[in-house]
């Protein structure tokens, strides 16, 4: 396995392949807008869309940099966890989904693209395993927000 291939395989494994930890989509598979939306009494946490939300904008930020896109949507950190409003609408968080899956394909589509040379330039292929590390801890925050809700199907391991 070449390095980029091994790259896509950490995508995969972060979004939406099981190996050894739950991968993103399952982490949100059957929730509601409103399950998306819950804060744990105190509020000390960011909720599930918010997080969903973070994980966006770095994504769609890191593709517009392999795609030698020009970025024009400079947020800082907490304001990433605002990209979209959080409604109590089942549709409007569907389209949140619907936006991160549609960034995962466009991040692979752009390493598939990237000529394997270009992957050292510009810290590339650190920019792409700290993403599926940052998957990885966000997806966990959501596990366990999930869990706190009670809404972590029980017959989920992780």
């Amino acid at each position: 396995m070449n390095q980029k291939e091994w790259l896509l395989r950490m995508l995969d494994t972060t979004f939406d392949k099981e190996s050894w930890h739950a991968p993103f989509k399952t982490s949100i598979e059957g929730l509601t807008a409103e399950q998306a939306r819950w804060k744990p009494v105190g509020g000390a946490t960011n909720t599930i869309w918010e997080n969903v939300n973070h994980l966006i904008y770095y994504k769609e930020r890191l593709v517009a940099n392999l795609e030698d896109g020009e970025w024009t949507q400079n947020l800082d950190n907490n304001e990433t966890f605002s990209l979209t409003e959080q409604i109590n609408d089942d549709k409007e968080w569907i389209a949140v989904v619907e936006r991160a899956v549609s960034v995962q394909e466009s991040l692979k589509e752009a390493l598939s693209k990237v000529p394997t040379e270009q992957l050292e330039r510009n810290s590339l292929v650190e920019k792409l395993v700290d993403i599926t590390f940052h998957d990885a801890y966000h997806t966990g925050q959501i596990i366990q927000i999930r869990k706190m809700q009670g809404s972590w199907p029980s017959h989920r391991d992780c």
